[in-house]
This record gives structure tokens, C-alpha cells and sequence, in this order.
């Protein structure tokens, strides 16, 4: 590729970057607006209809499309990763960020990769060994120094706590989400004929599905929803750009830039994420935001490079 071409996919990945950030204070705006659940649902409800409307494209031009899983067991792997990549991750996710601070969820996120490579021992069959609980235990210190001294003081204490448990466990859903996946797609469940794109559709039509009961429960106590203007332009920003436009422009920096080095722009995210905050939502920035995002890369990183160790020795 030449040298224009990699600098346009390299600003396309800072502009997911940029997205993936924005959506934590934009996710806050929503879940203040309308009931948690209530918000992810009218947002995955958009995601689907882009994304079979993508499907349809796709079939008008040729190619091959598979609009629902073609086998039971494949089918079950999916209600997995529904329910953990979207009903608990937009569970805890919408919950958490009612109660904390856009820029401090953004930060918190990041713990990520730890949780994912941790979890691919029991799921994935990967070694796993004590300097790994060493990065896990660094990230946690920085995920402390971000939750008990955020400058985020204008939220209360004991709710940005709670509000931090719970992006902490939407983490923790989207490692294991991450992971399903990867099994899935590399045949551990019996089938390796898939891809990326019809997996998450797929896992998406079903985390929308088991979204609709807790919709309708929050309906009946609340009433009926009506998003003002910035509400609706949060679920489109939402399911639209921050769900179906950044991971097509993601998947395309994969391709062209290899997983690796996509895949360290995501570290830019808690960066706009902070901005965001300050930009939309007047949050605080403080120096402890940056001792704890450091203490957590530094996990990140101990625990990838010896993983990465553990699978080529």
C-alpha cells in the first residue's frame, strides 16, 4: 500500500477513536434521558435495521448472505455471546454510566485486554501464569487511583464507586464476549466458516431480543418513552456511527494495517472519551485520570507480552 493509502487508514482509525470515545459521554447523556435498558434497546433496534439493510445491499450485489446462523450448535454459541455482549455489556454499561462520570468509564474500559487474555485460559485453552496477576493487579491499582480520586467530584462518591463497579463488569462482559467469538471463529464449537460481519449481526439480533423483556418491564413502570431531540440523536450516534460505521471502518484498519497495529488506536479512546466529558458533559480533568490510564496500560501490557510469550514458547 502506498504512503497516501496508509495515512487514510490510519486517520480512519483515529476516527473511530474518535467516535468510541465520544460515545461514553453521549451514553451518559442517553441513559439520563431515558431508562437504561429502554435506550439500548431503540439503539440496537437501529443497529439491526442498518445492518440488515447492509446485508441487503451486499445480496443485491452479488454476494453471498447468510441473514440468520444455519446450525443449532452455532445458534447456541451465539445466545452466549448475545447475552454477554449485549444484554450484560449494555446492561451494566447504561447502568454505569448513570451513576459515573463519562471520562472515568472511558479510562476504566481499557482494563479490557486484561480481563480478555485472563479469561482465554478457561475459554480458549491459552496458558496462563503468575506474572499475568501481576499485570491484572497493576490494572486494578490504576482502576483504583481513577475511581477513588477522580476529579469528578461534583458526582457523589458512593456513585461514582457503584457506577465504576459496573463498567468494570461490562469490561469483564465484553472479555468474554471477545472471546466466544474468537472461539467460534476459529472452529472450537465445531464451525470456522464464518465471518466477523455475520457474527456480530447475528450475536446482535439476539442480544436485541433478550433486550426486549427488560424494554417492555421498564415501559410498564415508566411509561412509554419519547427521546427528545438529543436523545435521539444519541441512539443514532449510538447505534449508527458508534456500533455499525466504526466497526466497519475498524475491520477495514484490520485488514490493511494488520490486528496489532488497529488495534492500538483503541488506546486513544480514553483519551477522547476525558475530552468528551469536558466538551459535553463539563466534567473535570485531573493528573490522577493520567496516573491511573498509565497504571492500567502498564498492566495491559505486562499481561499481553507475556501471553504473547507463553504462545510462542
Amino acid at each position: 500500500m502506498s504512503n497516501n493509502g496508509n495515512f487514510k487508514i490510519h486517520l480512519l482509525m483515529l476516527m473511530v477513536a474518535i467516535i468510541w470515545g465520544l460515545s461514553w459521554a453521549i451514553g451518559r447523556i442517553l441513559t439520563l434521558e431515558l431508562p437504561a435498558l429502554t435506550g439500548a434497546w431503540l439503539r440496537y433496534i437501529l443497529t439491526m435495521i442498518i445492518f440488515y439493510l447492509w446485508f441487503a445491499v451486499m445480496a443485491l450485489n452479488g454476494k453471498k448472505v447468510r441473514w440468520l446462523p444455519d446450525s443449532k450448535r452455532t445458534l447456541k454459541s451465539l445466545t452466549i455471546i448475545g447475552f454477554t455482549g449485549v444484554l450484560c455489556y449494555q446492561f451494566f454499561f447504561m447502568h454505569g454510566m448513570y451513576y459515573t462520570a463519562a471520562g472515568d468509564a472511558s479510562l476504566i474500559i481499557t482494563f479490557n485486554p486484561i480481563f480478555t487474555v485472563i479469561l482465554a485460559a478457561p475459554l480458549l485453552g491459552q496458558p496462563i501464569s503468575r506474572k499475568m496477576f501481576l499485570g491484572l493487579f497493576c490494572g486494578f491499582l490504576g482502576v483504583g487511583v481513577v475511581t477513588g480520586w477522580s476529579p469528578n467530584t461534583q458526582i457523589e462518591f458512593e456513585e461514582r464507586i457503584f457506577g465504576d463497579i459496573l463498567i468494570l463488569l461490562a469490561s469483564l462482559s465484553w472479555a468474554t464476549t471477545t472471546n466466544m467469538t474468537k472461539r467460534l471463529m476459529e472452529g472450537k464449537d465445531g464451525e470456522n466458516n464464518y465471518t466477523s460481519l455475520e457474527i456480530v449481526v447475528w450475536y446482535s439480533l439476539i442480544g436485541t431480543i433478550m433486550l426486549t423483556p427488560f424494554m417492555l418491564y421498564e415501559t410498564w413502570n415508566y411509561g412509554i418513552s419519547y427521546p427528545s431531540e438529543e436523545g435521539w440523536f444519541a441512539i443514532v450516534y449510538l447505534g449508527g456511527f458508534s456500533t455499525v460505521l466504526a466497526y466497519y471502518w475498524f475491520t477495514i484498519g484490520i485488514e490493511k494495517l494488520g490486528a496489532t497495529s488497529a488495534s492500538s488506536y483503541i488506546f486513544l479512546v480514553p483519551v477522547f472519551g476525558i475530552l468528551g466529558g469536558w466538551w459535553l458533559l463539563d466534567e473535570r480533568l485531573g493528573y490522577t485520570m493520567i496516573i491511573g490510564f498509565f497504571m492500567i496500560l502498564i498492566g495491559v501490557k505486562i499481561v499481553q507480552l507475556e501471553s504473547e510469550r507463553l504462545r510462542t514458547s
